[in-house]
């Protein structure tokens, strides 16, 4: 049986694809890691000055999740281009589809930025080894100066994900607990409508 491009859960509330769910899920887990990674990667190597073979496996996995980030949510855009999205929650107010259609593209936005950014400085600087197994190919030439300023945008991006990812996460748990609507649903059907 192929998939329906929408689906109901329990016959009433729209939901998202079990293909499009996987990709936010991944997308979800992979952040959940990257950002704490890159914090903790960045204090052993800017604050400690600690440059041993884990700090080098830190940048190293990070470089690579970057990119397998990059990726999914490449390939998570071009299955929404084919295969749609549902329709918006019917009980959302205009001001709310609108402010949940700018979170959504600004992550996807910055999810796709971060990594162009983070190659960019990691070939400014250079840094493009991962795991001593193979190199990024450099898409720019090396400048150590433009690199701090590069990886400082990064850093920016990384806030503005962290941020961006809050209220999305509150706006799930708003909708769910106290609006009690189906939001929550379209991206987890065993949650459902409270109440």
């Amino acid at each position: 049986m192929q998939e329906t491009d929408i689906q109901r859960s329990a016959g009433t509330e729209l939901t998202y694809t079990p293909t499009a769910r996987r990709f936010h899920w991944w997308t979800v887990l992979l952040v959940a890691v990257q950002i704490p990674l890159g914090i903790y990667m960045a204090y052993r190597g800017n604050v400690l000055d600690l440059w041993d073979a884990t700090t080098n496996s830190l940048y190293s996995t990070h470089k690579l999740l970057g990119l397998t980030i990059f990726v999914l949510v490449l390939a998570r855009l071009l299955y929404r281009a084919v295969h749609g999205a549902p329709a918006d929650e019917p009980t959302l107010e205009a001001w709310q589809k609108g402010a949940s259609h700018a979170t959504h593209w600004a992550l996807y936005l910055l999810l796709i930025l971060m990594p162009i950014v983070g190659w960019i400085g990691v070939s400014l600087y250079p840094a493009l080894d991962i795991f001593g197994l193979f190199s990024l190919p450099s898409i720019v030439d090396a400048n150590q100066e433009a690199a701090s300023r590069v990886f400082y945008l990064h850093w920016l991006g990384a806030l503005a994900i962290v941020l961006l990812v809050g209220i999305h996460v509150a706006a799930a748990l708003f909708h769910y607990f106290i609006r009690k609507d189906g939001v929550l649903a379209r991206m987890l059907p065993s949650a459902g409508k409270r109440g």
